[in-house]
This record gives C-alpha cells, structure tokens and sequence, in this order.
C-alpha cells in the first residue's frame, strides 16, 4: 500500500505501533500528530471473541454519547395522532405517516435517523431494500422503533453511535471529533465499552473484547490496554 507522505510523519512521530496505550494517551498521541485542513472524526475498533455466523452471537445495540458526536443528526419520524406533535416538539427534522412513507418509496433520504412506532412499523418494513443498505431501517434493538417517539429524537440528535459486529466479528464506531477535549472524548469511549461489553451474547465463550484500537480519520490506529475496559462496566 502506497503511504501518503503525512502518513510516514504521522507513522515517525508515533512510534512503535504495537504498544498499548491508555485511552487518554492515545488520544493525546493523536492530537499531537502532523494535521489535516479538517476536524478528523475519532473512531475506536474493537475485535470480538464471537462467531457471528451463529445468530445467538449477535452483537448490535446503540450508545448514548454523553459528550455528543459533534455531527448534526437529521431525524425523521414516522407516526400520527398526539405523537407526531410530541415528535416536532422534540426536535424532528421531518415527522409524517402514510405520506412520509410513501416520499421514502419515492426515493427520499435526507435523514440520518429514521424512528417509528410500533404500528408505523407494518407499513415501513417493505421499505428494507431501500433503507437497509444505509442502515436506516427502524430497529427495536437501536431504539428506534418505540411509542416513546419523544425521548428517541431527543437521543439521537444529543447524539448517539449504533454498533454491529461484522462478518469479521468488528466493531467501528466513531466517538467524537479530534477537536473535542480529552475528557469528552474519555466519557464517549468509556460509554461504549460499557454498552459493547454489556451486549456481550450469553453464548459467547472465552474472552470477549480481543482487542481494542482507536484513530483519526487520516491516522494510524493506536492499540488500547484491554485494562482499560474492564475498569469502566457499570
């Protein structure tokens, strides 16, 4: 792989990549690094001791970001009656019933959240094929499918991270901006550890969580000391 030459300084300055690190060490390292002309999202890897072939092994949840993702969320809603107003008065950028369904069908996406009741839920499932490969598709699991609609916008425009394991049984969430302080960014990362190891399968044996990484958009990944997650399950 051909490396840009920001890279080889990032590379020089970093040192030894196969050291483990704490969290705020690492996350100092990182905004010490040679920068880029835009604010680098932080995201955190994780590999997980799972078979995801197997769906008892499932690991999927969302995680509340204490100290905000530093992105403006989009959502949109899709419910009638009393709950279309508590919707807007949460905060919805778009909040509609069979109209909003059918301007979905249509081709509409500009959201980045899509919430909806448990009975706007049977006319949103045929739309899968077209949110699912965006992963815009109403889950009870990530809290999106609820009659609780208020408290669901209020969360996802505080700012919230979906995770799901891959086929590589991996994790990539991002967790805040580069520019965000140390601390914030140690709150984020510490609620999601708690919130991965807490959708730890019943059925996973063995050690859970192998290993942990965290980087800049345009940076090497940097290794975690595994202590530091055990130390922050509430």
């Amino acid at each position: 792989m051909r490396r840009s030459k920001l890279y080889k300084k990032q590379l020089e300055s970093l040192g030894d990549l196969q050291l483990r690190h704490g969290v705020t060490e690492a996350i100092g390292m990182l905004k010490a690094l040679p920068g880029v002309k835009f604010d680098q999202t932080v995201e955190v890897a994780m590999k997980l001791g799972i078979d995801p072939r197997k769906s008892d092994q499932t690991v999927r949840g969302v995680c509340p970001m204490p100290r905000g993702t530093g992105k403006t969320v989009r959502v949109a809603v899709v419910c009638d009656g009393p709950q279309a107003q508590e919707a807007q008065e949460a905060g919805a950028d778009v909040v509609g019933y069979e109209d909003l369904v059918q301007k979905i069908k249509d081709g509409f996406q500009d959201f980045d959240t899509l919430i909806a009741t448990p009975e706007a839920m049977k006319m949103v499932r045929p739309l899968g094929r077209q949110l699912g490969p965006r992963g815009l598709m109403p889950n009870p699991k990530t809290g999106t499918v609820t009659d609780a609609v208020g408290a669901a916008v209020r969360e996802a425009k505080a700012g919230r991270a979906e995770f799901r394991a891959d086929r590589g049984a991996c994790i990539h969430v991002p967790i805040g901006k580069l520019s965000f302080e140390t601390d914030a960014l140690q709150e984020n990362f510490d609620a999601l550890a708690d919130a991965v190891q807490k959708a730890r399968p019943a059925s996973a044996k063995g050690a859970y969580i192998l290993s942990c990484s965290i980087s800049g958009t345009m940076t090497p990944g940097l290794k975690i000391n595994l202590k530091e997650l055990a130390k922050v399950t509430k």
